[in-house]
């Protein structure tokens, strides 16, 4: 068996959004004991190791969660339409929980799927003003001083005044972490870009790059769950699972859907 993965790539409204198909080609011929998962995973692992942007996502591929099938897709695609329902980066939870309870989610649910920063990146103006002392949101001082240190020596690595930087402090090297007195208790160290529970020990030390996921430790009930996750991985894989399925189950706006031949365009452009 031959498994082919295609991991694409495309900018969106100026943001470098990512895309991801998984294409699969199946051959008779050769022999049905071959590892499946195991090239999987292989292929996966070099393409997060090559843009650490594929991990968030390959989450959104849904491919492993219970989620409802016979669902059309939507033959618009509209960037402004997107932004004017996603949470900005400098939300305060209020607006966090506003925005998760439109789409019937509850503050846990926010708390569970925020746990998705575990993996990916972020560009330096969605957290800029938490190095600025005048604006910043609380954020700890050490991890603050190695972070703009960090995003120093990666604008003239990607040449550009705007780079970007890992989410997770987990991904970083350990002199990073020993600079910012991170506490790795409890998280594997080794295991970077993996979808774990780690961001919920990066928060809790206020070691996080965005206002938005730090913002979780000022609302009680968020805060309690932050902790919960932090504490017990098991709880938060399966309810991460459960809110990806409910995610899943939205449904479509628009009037007129269709059965794509492409999973990266409409039929009509195909």
């Amino acid at each position: 068996m031959v498994l082919k993965l295609k991991l694409t790539k495309r900018a969106v409204a100026g943001a470098a959004v990512l895309s991801l198909c998984v294409l699969l080609a199946v051959e008779p011929a050769v022999a049905a004991g071959d590892n499946v998962e195991g090239t999987v995973r292989k292929e996966v692992q070099k393409a997060i190791k090559a843009d650490p942007g594929v991990g968030p996502a390959l989450i959104r591929l849904v491919i492993t969660y219970a989620v409802k099938t016979g669902r059309k897709d939507g033959v618009v695609s509209s960037a402004a339409a997107a932004d004017a329902t996603l949470p900005e980066s400098t939300f305060e939870v209020s607006q966090l929980k506003d925005n998760f309870a439109k789409k019937n989610f509850t503050t846990e649910e926010l708390v569970v799927l925020s746990g998705a920063h575990a993996v990916g990146i972020s560009h330096l103006s969605s957290f800029k003003d938490r190095l600025n002392s005048t604006t910043a949101t609380p954020i700890d001082g050490r991890y603050a001083a190695a972070l703009a240190k960090d995003v120093e020596a990666l604008k003239g690595q990607q040449n550009t005044t705007d780079p970007t930087e890992l989410f997770n402090i987990r991904d970083k090297s350990a002199d990073f972490q020993n600079a910012s007195g991170f506490d790795a208790t409890g998280v594997d160290t080794t295991a970077v870009g993996v979808l774990d529970n780690s961001f919920y020990h990066a928060t809790t030390q206020n070691m996080v790059l965005l206002k938005s996921d730090w913002v979780l430790r000022t609302d009680g009930n968020a805060s309690i769950s932050l902790s919960v996750f932090r504490d017990n991985a098991t709880k938060w894989e399966k309810e991460f699972a459960a809110a990806m399925a409910k995610l899943s189950k939205l449904p479509a706006e628009g009037t007129r859907f269709e059965i794509r031949k492409n999973c990266r365009a409409t039929n009509d452009q195909n």
